[in-house]
């Protein structure tokens, strides 16, 4: 059965205090919005669509950013839940199949979670996740017998029986499309905040004959963001658990608290990862690789057996085959380093591509922005690049060429070749001594006056 998800990703979130849209501040290196379309995505659904209020070109912008194909609609007031995914119903008039909702700022549902109410909808014609809450607080109640659900009630207009259920709405719900525009049609404002509520969907749905069900879920997955204090617990429950699930895949933590993971981090088994490791977004780290102390990486390849730092910054673009060595305060960027290649501190590489078994000496940097445009290093393979080498680009090193430490290539070198560009050493015999009483004279003048 086919499935398309409506996002809800309109709210201001005015606790945070921010200009930030509430669904774009990050959890581990994403936006809390990228966070709820993987989860959605897992589920291969014929559509997306997000629905945008506040900030909502910000908003729109993102969630192309992370999935070109989605759909955008604006909710132009703030009426309410089952009011927003009614914006999407142009979008969907056709859709066939069923229908998630999920929330831009609830980042954890895991995909299996969704899986299982899909699974549920063979049993019920509407789907509610729910969870037990350690504290319901002002949570919306589920009023259920065992699987089967009665109404949802809202924490505003519940009884004082009725708050006493620990069992909560997580908000997520599935149905089939075609249904849930349907009621969402007959929902009225009939509550205490005068809004239309998704939740009034059960009671509508059963008011049809038509069976509602609970699926329960773990309250972490539940867990909503919406001040900047459970923005940063959020990011300690997701290290947390990307920790955990790291070592159970059988990654080497030399000290797990001090890694931390963005949310599309992967790592092989057999890795190890030492201390203070920050990943940014697009990171794979191959089985068999160790990221040395104080690293940070982002938008790079580490193939098998690589070893990297410590202090060493991969940046976008940064690609290592096999038993490539990058030591101690080296930084890549949208460069390749074929097999074997080793690059052993203080240098730049950017813009290159970096033949296999090559040695690229320390403070090597290869000069590749003119100030308004950016051009490529070439250097081939079983290549000697002395220490102190400027590499102006575009330059093409050839294989087993070597250059001399102290160089500034602005020429192509033909392969074999020996590359010599620096000026004549002059020696001045005594001059260093004179210079330095002129100049001790100089300062001691100074200072009587």
């Amino acid at each position: 059965m086919t499935i398309s998800l409506v996002i809800l990703a309109a709210g201001q979130g005015t606790r945070m205090n921010s200009d930030l849209p509430k669904v774009l501040h990050p959890v581990a290196s994403s936006p809390l919005l990228h966070h709820a379309m993987a989860a959605g995505q897992a589920l291969g659904p014929e559509r997306t669509v997000v629905v945008v209020g506040h900030g909502g070109e910000q908003v729109a912008a993102s969630a192309r950013a992370f999935d070109p194909e989605v759909a955008i609609v604006e909710q132009t007031e703030q009426r309410g839940t089952a009011h927003a995914v009614a914006q999407a119903a142009p979008l969907l008039a056709e859709a066939s199949g069923d229908l998630i909702v999920l929330y831009g700022d609830t980042p954890f549902i895991r995909p299996e979670t969704l899986e299982a109410m899909r699974a549920a909808r063979a049993r019920h014609a509407i789907v509610v996740l729910g969870f037990h809450a350690a504290d319901p607080g002002r949570y919306g109640r589920l009023v259920a017998q065992g699987e089967v659900l009665e109404k949802i009630v809202e924490f505003k207009d519940a009884t004082p029986e009725e708050r006493a259920i620990t069992l909560c709405n997580s908000g997520v719900i599935c149905m089939e499309a075609k249904l849930a525009f349907d009621l969402i049609a007959q929902v009225e404002p009939n509550n205490a905040a005068g809004e239309y509520y998704l939740t009034d969907l059960p009671a509508l749905a059963r008011a049809r004959g038509l069976s509602a069900g609970v699926v329960l879920c773990d309250e972490a997955e539940t867990m909503g963001i919406n001040t900047r204090t459970e923005l940063a617990r959020a990011e300690a429950a997701f290290q947390a658990r990307a920790r955990t699930e790291a070592l159970e895949n059988g990654v080497t933590l030399t000290a797990p608290e001090t890694v931390f993971f963005a949310r599309d981090t992967v790592v092989g088994r057999d890795a190890v990862i030492g201390p203070n490791v920050f990943f940014g977004p697009g990171v794979t780290v191959e089985s068999h690789a160790e990221i040395r102390s104080f690293c940070h990486l982002e938008g790079c390849h580490i193939s098998k057996g690589a070893t990297v730092g410590p202090f060493a910054r991969l940046r976008p673009g940064a690609e290592l085959a096999e038993d490539v060595h990058v030591g101690n305060f080296v930084e890549i960027k949208n460069a390749i380093l074929d097999e074997g290649v080793k690059v052993g501190h203080l240098t730049y590489l950017g813009d290159a591509h970096v033949g296999e078994h090559t040695n690229i000496g320390a403070g090597t940097i290869t000069c590749n922005y003119d100030g308004v445009m950016k051009h490529r290093t070439v250097i081939g393979k079983n290549a000697f690049i002395g220490s102190d080498t400027m590499l102006v680009a575009p330059v093409t090193i050839g294989d087993g060429a070597l250059t001399a430490s102290g160089s500034v290539i602005t020429e192509d070198v033909p392969a074999e070749a020996l590359a010599l560009a620096r000026a004549r050493q002059v020696i001045k015999p005594g001059l260093a001594a004179k210079l330095f009483d002129r100049l001790r004279a100089i300062k001691a003048a100074k200072a009587k006056a």
